[in-house]
């Protein structure tokens, strides 16, 4: 079996959901009283831009009201005590990996609470709304938006991901449904490449068949327990 020294770990909405951030395909999932297509697409800001911006305000004032949970404290610690590369790729844009003490975390969907100026192209930190359409911080121009990658938008740093999966031991994807490209895709690459695999999840994903291992369970419980062992056997 190959040397574990490089990790590249993906999170997905099933890290947070024990925080009380609703998870994007659950049946009571956040977008059940919005259709995609009216939030969360380049066309539907340019078609209704304050149902998008009310839409976007209200998860960024909710998310700012929750807690890391065990599973963010764990992959936290990874980050601090393991001594090789490791990159957690999270497909949230909460800010709770951050706040449970992460550090190399890179989010591929953007920040909730990150601004967009679309006039000179600088993203703000931003935590209020944005529907009164204040002024960039940068430029002074009324031309914000949700730094969040929309359907049809191009995720963030996909070069810096790439690079990572062609280098990693082993790929753990944690609470992805395995639905969403290219993020359900990187399984598939990083085993071609010869990466051990390893899925912690509540219920088994799409990809599930590309793994070699699967372990379910709420992730406040399965996240720290791997987190111990392979600790461990470092």
């Amino acid at each position: 079996m190959r040397v574990v020294r490089n990790i590249v770990i993906l999170t997905g909405a099933g890290v947070s959901a024990e925080s009380g951030i609703d998870t994007f395909r659950g049946g009571g999932g956040l977008w059940e009283q919005h259709r995609v297509e009216d939030v969360a697409t380049p066309e539907a800001f340019a078609r209704d831009p304050d149902l998008v911006l009310r839409f976007y305000d209200m998860r960024r004032s909710a998310i700012q009201e929750k807690q890391p949970n065990e599973a963010h404290f764990a992959l936290a610690r990874l980050d601090r005590e393991w001594r090789g590369d490791l990159l957690i790729v999270t497909q949230n844009v909460d800010d709770l990996h951050e706040r449970g003490g992460a550090g190399r975390v890179l989010h591929m969907h953007g920040e909730h609470l990150n601004a967009w100026c679309t006039a000179c192209d600088v993203r703000s930190r931003w935590t209020g709304p944005l529907i009164d359409r204040p002024a960039c911080p940068a430029c002074g121009e009324r031309a914000l938006r949700p730094d969040v990658v929309w359907f049809g938008e191009i995720p963030y740093r996909m070069d810096e991901i790439h690079d990572a999966l062609r280098h990693a031991d082993l790929f753990v994807s944690i609470g992805t449904s395995g639905a969403v490209y290219p993020a359900a895709g990187f399984v598939r690459g990083a085993r071609d490449l010869g990466a051990q695999t390893l899925e912690l999840n509540l219920e088994p994903s799409q990809g599930s068949a590309w793994f070699h291992e699967s372990r379910l369970g709420p992730a406040s419980e399965i996240v720290p327990a791997w987190v111990d062992e392979i600790l461990a056997k470092a």
